[in-house]
């Protein structure tokens, strides 16, 4: 007589191995924004200006690209649209604190203070009555843990203004996750992005015009890291909603810690950072956060 015993399936699963793929590749991208915002302030750019500018950038070449390539994915409807339109709305926020705050921080605090954004999606996931495992609270641990270490927290004294615009713009984008996942549930992520990002753009526009002024004058150079930012925008908004549609709003922001790994491998490279011994053993203690996803 056959065995009816449950076998536990061990096979792969090919849509999780991609949300982690593009999460990854994600957080490549995005690392690049504390680095490429110092360089653009060191030429005279404002926060609120690089923040609208950046985002235009990636909202045009996004368009260009689903027009010439994409243009049967841009079917949606007005409820998915408003879905969208909130998603957009919360990231802009989120990248006007970002900006501002980066301006009145370093490099390294600000990104530490960033990744605060895990905490708030389990604290929103959590709310809303979603379940966290006690793995996951244990890989919430490591990577807090390391993530500490790898910033060195406590060196200096702190702008407590711009630690509040980070913590600030954490929750914003904690949130942005958050809502990201239920749109997701119900609009293909290709679909979604375009829709995305032109209300984050228009946000960030409204908050540069209500702030007034004149554009202030910015260099060839200035231009340059402007572009390359968004450029980086746009690629990572990608691949961070098509890995969030696979991934959920948890997991999505356990891998995107990895973003915290690049953005101190490029101030190595870039800016003449060294990494200690002891934070090394934070990025290993990140690492195996995410490694034990496998195990949930």
């Amino acid at each position: 007589m056959p065995s009816t015993e449950y076998k536990r399936d061990t096979q792969p699963n090919p849509e999780r191995t991609r949300g982690v793929r593009n999460t990854v590749l994600a957080s490549f991208f995005l690392g690049w924004a504390p680095i490429l915002g110092k360089l653009a302030y060191a030429q005279g750019v404002a926060p609120f200006t690089l923040a609208t500018v950046r985002t235009l950038v990636a909202v045009m070449l996004l368009w260009v690209g689903y027009v010439l390539f994409w243009r049967d994915r841009l079917r949606i409807t007005w409820r998915e649209l408003v879905g969208c339109i909130a998603v957009g709305a919360v990231n802009g926020i989120g990248s006007l604190l970002y900006y501002a705050g980066l301006s009145r921080l370093d490099a390294s605090l600000a990104s530490f203070l960033n990744t605060l954004y895990l905490l708030w999606v389990v604290l929103f996931l959590t709310a809303s009555g979603q379940p966290v495992r006690l793995l996951t609270l244990l890989r919430m641990a490591l990577a807090i843990g390391g993530v500490y270490l790898l910033t060195g927290a406590g060196v200096g004294k702190p702008d407590w203004l711009g630690a509040m615009l980070m913590v600030a713009s954490a929750a914003t984008y904690g949130w942005h996750l958050v809502l990201g996942q239920w749109v997701l549930a119900d609009v293909p992520s290709r679909t979604a992005t375009p829709y995305i990002l032109t209300a984050m753009a228009t946000t960030v526009g409204m908050a540069r015009v209500i702030q007034g002024g004149a554009l202030e004058a910015i260099p060839p150079a200035g231009w340059e890291v402007i572009v390359a930012l968004g450029v980086t925008t746009v690629l990572s908004r990608v691949l961070m909603f098509a890995g969030l549609q696979r991934l959920g709003g948890i997991e999505a922001a356990l891998v995107s810690l990895l973003e915290l790994l690049i953005s101190l491998g490029l101030a190595f490279l870039l800016l003449g950072e060294r990494l200690t011994p002891l934070q090394w053993v934070g990025g290993g203690g990140l690492v195996v956060s995410i490694l034990l996803g496998e195990r949930e």
